[in-house]
């Protein structure tokens, strides 16, 4: 019998299980959006219900990834990711078989149950397969496939949606899960459990319950009103549970999360830094499509061709910044990474309404070369950081940061530019068309403006992280 460990390429056939899993998990997280019109007319349901079917995939998969990436430690991350593919198969059929709102929402928290025990631990799997010199490789082309996944979500859908229906964004996920599974039980290695460890119940409820709070406190900011009661409390409520969570941390025997993890500084400041970085990124995935369609008045195929320089600069160069990272400062790859993503939104306040093409694919290179400087070697620099038995839950909490980022990332640049696009159009009772196109461009330039301050802070974040780095070595 062929004894798959002994192969020269066997970690890459660990990776290639491991990407399939990560880019399924990523890939839904967008792939819906396009979908939510289509869904809403079919099953009958108001834009504000059908929301859910995005929202509730994204606060399932947050509660739980330090969930399961603390199972990953105790029980053995293979186990826990090969259920994954199963659950999240199961969850797309039943999403595809939905005949009502209530349903498709039920089944996509089943499916986000599968997508979360995948993301948890596909970076865990990797970083302990590695050795430390590729290591920074490996972790650099999952940050590749996370960034394929979320960003090629929107166009793949939409063909899906338009030739098949909306089903069949759920249906393409049966064969790749199935095969998924059954190439995990026979290539991801076998891990002995931790045992004499028990789950912390009461740790794992504080925290889904906080972060539950937390998220709808964000996704419902803007349209409620940051200071309405509702958010408010929420936001309180959230507050309270968290601290309560890290109190009940500090005490337990064995912490869901341990937080001595937090005492590491290039755990830390990496998490800081990614969640700014993703903060910032997302400003422009959430508003570029809206200035494209509603100012230059391009196709859909058109606003996909023009965003895909981001994607394609990250899936050349992200390995490359992954490999470079095993040999010089991390940080200071990722010290230059944001400065060029910085650099990057910048370009994007200047556009206006007659900007050429070009100048907007020039901006989302830039963005994609900065991200793929500062993904790989942050990543690595996190999950090298943490002790060999603690990968899942650091490979957990990394996952939950990037998730926080593109939530808060979005909420902020849309609050933001519908403020200043409200504030534009105070003064007139019917804004003509220049008007309206002064105003959204008024908002558009504020928001991204923000984003690039969230890029700078990360680059000064990562600068310090450097300099730190470079004195302890």
């Amino acid at each position: 019998m062929l004894n798959l460990p002994s192969l020269p390429y066997y970690r890459w056939l660990v990776f290639g299980v491991t990407a399939t899993g990560t880019f399924m998990a990523t890939l839904d997280s967008s792939i819906v959006n396009v979908a939510l019109p289509r869904i809403s007319t079919t099953l009958d349901s108001s834009l504000p219900l059908v929301q859910w079917v995005v929202s509730a995939y994204l606060l399932t998969i947050s509660c739980l990834l330090p969930l399961f990436g603390r199972l990953g430690d105790m029980l053995g991350r293979r186990s826990v990711y090969t259920t994954g593919f199963l659950i999240f198969t199961l969850g797309s059929l039943l999403c595809g078989l939905a005949g009502h709102i209530a349903l498709l929402i039920t089944a996509r928290v089943i499916q986000a149950v599968g997508a979360a025990m995948l993301m948890a631990n596909a970076s865990a799997i990797v970083a302990a397969t590695f050795p430390s010199s590729s290591r920074g490789q490996a972790l650099g082309m999952v940050g590749t496939i996370v960034a394929l996944g979320s960003l090629t979500g929107p166009s793949v859908g939409g063909v899906l949606v338009d030739l098949f229906g909306w089903e069949s964004i759920f249906y393409v996920n049966l064969p790749i899960g199935l095969l998924g599974f059954a190439a995990s039980q026979i290539i991801l290695p076998r891990e002995a459990r931790q045992t004499g460890e028990a789950f912390d119940y009461p740790g794992a409820i504080l925290f889904a319950a906080g972060m539950t709070c937390f998220l709808l406190s964000i996704i419902h900011g803007e349209d409620l009103g940051w200071l309405s009661k509702t958010v408010i409390t929420l936001f309180i409520a959230a507050v309270v549970l968290l601290t309560l969570f890290i109190r009940h941390e500090k005490r337990a025997p064995f912490p869901m999360i341990d937080l001595s993890l937090f005492k590491i500084w290039a755990f830390w400041s990496g998490n800081a830094a990614g969640l700014i970085s993703f903060m910032a990124l997302f400003s422009n995935t959430m508003l570029l499509p809206f200035y494209l369609t509603t100012i230059l008045h391009l196709s859909p195929s058109q606003v996909g061709l023009l965003m895909t320089p981001f994607p394609l600069l990250m899936a050349l160069l992200a390995p490359v910044s992954g490999y470079l990272s095993d040999r010089i400062n991390p940080a200071f790859l990722s010290t230059a990474g944001l400065s060029v993503t910085t650099l990057g939104l910048l370009s994007l306040t200047l556009l206006g309404e007659h900007s050429s093409l070009w100048e907007i694919a020039f901006s989302q290179a830039t963005l994609g070369l900065g991200n793929a400087l500062f993904q790989s070697p942050n990543n690595n620099s996190v999950m090298s950081s943490v002790p060999p038995e603690k990968l899942g839950i650091a490979s957990g909490f990394n996952s939950l940061v990037r998730n926080i980022g593109q939530v808060s990332g979005i909420a902020i640049s849309v609050s933001i530019f519908e403020n200043r696009q409200a504030a534009a159009l105070a003064g007139f009772t019917q804004p003509d068309a220049a008007q309206q196109v002064a105003a959204f461009l008024s908002g558009y330039h504020t928001a991204l403006f923000a984003g690039a301050l969230f890029a700078a802070i990360g680059a000064a974040l990562s600068f310090v992280r450097r300099t730190e780095l470079a004195a302890k070595n």
